[in-house]
């Protein structure tokens, strides 16, 4: 029979789909494995990254089911966010149609790639009953006072008419449409992460060795946690004076107290309020106050990029120890977003402060011993008045401490995470649940309303956001006082949808009415066992995924604490050396290689190319010979006697090419358990199975070739289903899809392999029985050696056993 993956893959799809094969128990009694890949965008058709993503995470999915474990394997739609709207405006489509049509050519596309998801559990993130249940978190964290609203400056893209978190922005432009991002001040709501910035941190440590390291890293370096100093300058009197009073000081944070003896200016942030009343008191020159503002407007990312620049503001601080004066400046390497937007300046033990006291002649004063300044290293204070002699970290302490007892200073915890700012002024998100009263001020909704749900009788025109102009949606009544109100027009960010499905997925569908969460099914399939996805998402979506888990704990939702148990990032898939673009010209169609090769060579070819982890070059000539391999497999069948159990064999009595036959299969069942269950380079199992199919080839044996394709068969069942599936049906009737034991007779060696050398030189190779006695062996060594032997004394005989001989003669 002919191999025609489509007839093949086109029956087991309709069978699994008909049978609801993939669909896993409702009991919580069995053991369970929660296999889960990142959830798409619905963005119009699949590409390559995804066949790569699904089809690792649908290999351990089919292991573990045959293992009689309880599978969870879903998938869904994350399906808010501006592409839609920006579909809406190219091809004047509702954001909702569009979402919803890419949705139903997306899913077909899945499962012609046989990938074994729960049907019962797919849902799309702008479902109303999806968006009900995380509207009624959202009010749930206000209430607990982790959620808030307050005005700040932003990161605002203008193209996307929206405010993005500082993770979204990238070298200073948006991460969706790579505009240029400017700072606005803006109200918005905000999730308190920073409220478990040290839980977040500190459970890094259970998820060592389960993530990548650079996963751990990059998170760990987001988060920013340093401990420090906090303490006030104090203005002079005549700096007071200048500001008319308004300000008494400003409080800094410095990590290194061990250095506050070298201070010699002190610097504040653009935007920071002392510099803003000097500009509009008019305390500063109008091109220095034009500049300042300039680089106030600048994104945090893109000052970064920006050479050192600062202007002195003709006020003093006095240092809080000295007494002495201190000059103060502004700089646009100082950040109002972390700390206080205020920085004492060492420059000589701070690379930053010292190239920028280098740059405009300021002083340079060294209170550490060490190298060559800028000296960043701790070390023994010097010129450092009653500190001086002592090192560094016995400094820190004592320098707070003395400022804790002179009432000017305090120990503090800094971080670099910022709070998360979840508000986007667009049409197609999440409702932000709340009314704005002008009696009762922000209001949430009634549960009872929930969801609200966004009006469809919009026209979506780029231009600001259709909720904010739409003439009715956003007139309502206030929940408390019945007064007329206005609705939030805020929508959410996208990323808070993809932190909390995971959990959704977790809960038995016939409860999503009742409930978002259910707590004992969590308690069940949560945390997931393995999570797969690309490391791009490092920061954004997972460190945001482990806060919300901690909140909705809690909330009492659940009891756990992290999300993910083990994390697997695998590799970009490229073609002629770079990403995968139309742009560039170099993208494959997953559904055009699915009509031409079939679905499992797809598969095979994804998985074979290179390890998960590593990036995939394509290349079309290994899809041939990937495609060559499953043809060849197929047609193996015919030597195969159909039969339903495991044939019995005597090891013993077999010939050398059978037995070599059944060692490369139980080689490759042996890799099939680590490759599943740790290592997950699907790579070596392939050629595992290769190498096995080619030694089969090389016998006869009926016996040996069905418990070979029984082997087989079930080892490539994750990476091929179809024919695995078609194959193991007409021979074996699937019984063969279980368990499978190693037969152990099967790596027992009949004979052992020794070379055989004269005065050091190798000359021969011997076979000799596994527990030959030294004497045996020599006899064999000698006769394979006789013309270096003839006319020779052996003076010498080495014998290493199990891998050589060695006779010296002369």
């Amino acid at each position: 029979m002919k191999y025609i993956p489509s007839d093949i893959e086109a029956k087991w799809q309709k069978y699994w789909d008909e049978q609801k094969s993939f669909e896993p128990e409702s009991g919580h009694e069995k053991p369970k494995k929660y296999i889960l890949s990142m959830f798409p965008y619905p963005s119009g058709r699949i590409h390559m990254g995804h066949v790569r993503n699904y089809a690792i995470g649908d290999a351990l999915a089919r292991y573990w089911r045959k293992r009689g474990v309880n599978v969870l394997h879903p998938i869904g739609w994350d399906s808010f966010g501006m592409p839609a709207e920006n579909a809406a405006i190219k091809h004047k489509l509702h954001p909702k149609k569009w979402t919803y049509d890419n949705i139903a050519y997306m899913r077909k596309e899945l499962s012609a790639l046989g990938l074994s998801f729960s049907r019962s559990r797919e849902f799309a993130t702008s479902d109303p009953l999806y968006t009900r249940w995380e509207q009624k978190f959202l009010i749930e964290l206000y209430e607990k006072g982790l959620l808030y609203r307050e005005s700040t400056k932003v990161n605002w893209c203008e193209s996307c008419h929206t405010v993005l978190a500082n993770e979204q922005v990238e070298e200073g432009r948006c991460w969706r449409c790579d505009s240029e991002v400017i700072q606005k001040e803006m109200p918005g709501y905000y999730l308190d992460i920073l409220s478990y910035a040290d839980e977040l941190l500190e459970d890094l440590k259970k998820l060592e060795g389960k993530w990548p390291q650079q996963v751990l890293t990059m998170q760990s370096n987001w988060i920013g946690r340093s401990q420090g100093l906090a303490f006030t300058f104090e203005l002079s009197e005549a700096s007071r004076a200048k500001l008319g009073g308004a300000f008494e000081g400003f409080e800094v944070f410095t990590t290194r107290p061990d250095t506050i003896f070298g201070v010699t200016y002190a610097a504040l942030a653009p935007e920071h309020p002392i510099v803003k009343a000097l500009i509009e008191k008019g305390a500063l020159d109008e091109e220095t106050a034009k500049r300042i503002t300039a680089i106030a407007n600048m994104s945090e990312v893109e000052r970064a990029k920006q050479e050192k620049e600062g202007y002195p503001l003709g006020i003093e601080a006095i240092h809080p120890l000295t007494g002495q004066k201190v000059p103060v400046w502004t700089a646009n390497f100082v950040l109002a977003s972390y700390g206080s937007g205020a920085v004492m300046a060492v420059p000589a033990h701070d690379e930053r402060d010292y190239e920028f006291a280098t740059k405009y002649d300021l002083p340079i004063k060294r209170v550490i011993e060490g190298g060559d300044l800028p000296y960043t290293e701790p070390g023994v204070l010097v010129d450092s008045g009653e500190f001086s002699g002592m090192k560094s970290e016995e400094a820190k302490a004592a320098i707070i401490q003395k400022m804790e007892a002179l009432g000017k200073g305090e120990g503090r915890v800094n971080y670099r995470l910022r709070n998360w700012g979840i508000s986007r002024q667009r049409y197609w998100g999440a409702p932000i649940p709340f009314i704005h009263c002008p009696e009762c001020g922000l209001v949430p909704e009634k549960e009872e309303n929930l969801p609200v749900t966004l009006p469809e009788d919009v026209e979506i025109t780029g231009e600001g956001n259709p909720l904010e102009s739409h003439p009715t949606w956003k007139e309502t009544v206030c929940p408390k006082c019945g007064a007329k109100a206005k609705r939030e027009t805020d929508t959410m960010d996208t990323f808070v949808q993809s932190s909390w499905y995971q959990f959704r997925y977790a809960t038995d569908p016939v409860k999503w009415e009742r409930t978002g969460i259910d707590k004992e099914d969590a308690r069940y399939w949560m945390p997931v066992d393995q999570y797969i996805g690309g490391i791009e998402h490092a920061i954004l979506h997972l460190l945001y995924a482990r806060f919300f888990t901690k909140a909705l704990r809690d909330l009492g939702y659940h009891d756990i604490d992290e999300p993910f148990a083990r994390l697997l990032t695998q590799g970009m898939v490229l073609k002629d050396g770079a990403k995968m673009s139309k742009s560039k010209g170099n993208v494959v169609d997953p559904d055009a290689l699915v009509a031409k090769y079939g679905a499992d060579t797809a598969r095979l070819f994804i998985l074979f190319a290179a390890p998960p982890t590593q990036e995939l070059e394509w290349n079309d000539s290994a899809v041939e010979g990937a495609h060559r391999f499953l043809r060849k497999l197929y047609d193996r069948a015919v030597k195969t006697t159909p039969c339903e159990a495991l044939p019995t064999i005597d090891h013993g009595a077999l010939e050398k090419n059978e037995k070599e036959a059944r060692k490369k299969v139980y080689e490759a069942l042996k890799k099939g358990e680590e490759v599943y269950t740790e290592r997950f380079t699907f790579n070596t199992l392939i050629a595992a199975c290769m190498e096995a199919l080619n030694a089969l080839d090389k016998q006869k044996n009926e016996a040996v070739w069905q418990e070979g394709m029984w082997v087989l068969l079930n080892l490539l069942e994750p990476i091929v289903p179809h024919i695995a599936w078609e194959l193991s049906d007409r021979l074996f009737g699937r019984e063969n899809f279980g368990i499978i034991e190693p037969k152990e007779e099967v790596f027992v060696a009949d004979t052992i392999g020794m070379g055989v050398s004269v005065n050091g030189k190798p000359r021969a190779q011997i076979e000799v029985a596994p527990g030959a006695s030294k004497e045996e062996i020599l006899k064999i060594a000698k006769a394979a050696v006789p013309k270096w032997l003839e006319g020779k004394t052996v003076i010498k005989e080495i014998v290493v056993p199990g891998k050589l001989v060695n006779l010296v003669v002369k």
